[in-house]
């Protein structure tokens, strides 16, 4: 099993906020390892006071869940009652939203990057712009199918 290292994550959060100085947006960055685990949060100069914890939150949720957060939206909508009564099994809430990415390489889930500041398109661009550049993948099966 592959881990997300701290130099790895330093790299990937070093990045993100480098395009939200470029946006113009304070934000705030996240990463965990692959079963949620905080591995380094950042908050830019700025950023709101609660970006970290949304941050965390996108983070843990693309994790756990093996999927980017925009891919749970479907699923939280269609059975809201179940969705909610995840995050009271989580240590973080789930989020079914844009701004969290899972991290993966080589078909392997590592972790989960959240981002929290901008707009929910804004934080997802980053997260993908980010990953790509540095040679993620970015490709998952629809929910309930097989791991892509």
């Amino acid at each position: 099993m592959t881990r997300l290292t701290l130099a790895e994550a330093e790299e990937i959060l070093a990045g993100t906020l480098r395009r939200g100085t470029g946006l113009g947006k304070a934000l705030s960055v996240a990463i965990v390892d692959a079963g949620g685990h905080l591995i380094s949060v950042k908050r830019s100069d700025g950023a709101r006071a609660l970006t970290p914890s949304i941050a965390i939150a996108k983070a843990y949720s693309s994790a756990i869940m093996e999927r980017p957060t925009n891919m749970l939206y479907d699923w939280a909508t269609s059975n809201p009652g179940f969705f909610a009564q995840l995050s009271t099994m989580a240590a973080h809430p789930i989020v079914a939203t844009e701004g969290g990415v899972t991290i993966k390489r080589d078909g392997e889930i590592l972790g989960g990057l959240g981002v929290s500041g901008g707009t929910p398109a804004e934080d997802q661009k980053v997260c993908e712009e980010v990953l790509t550049e540095l040679g993620y993948e970015l490709t998952f099966a629809a929910w309930g199918k097989n791991r892509g």
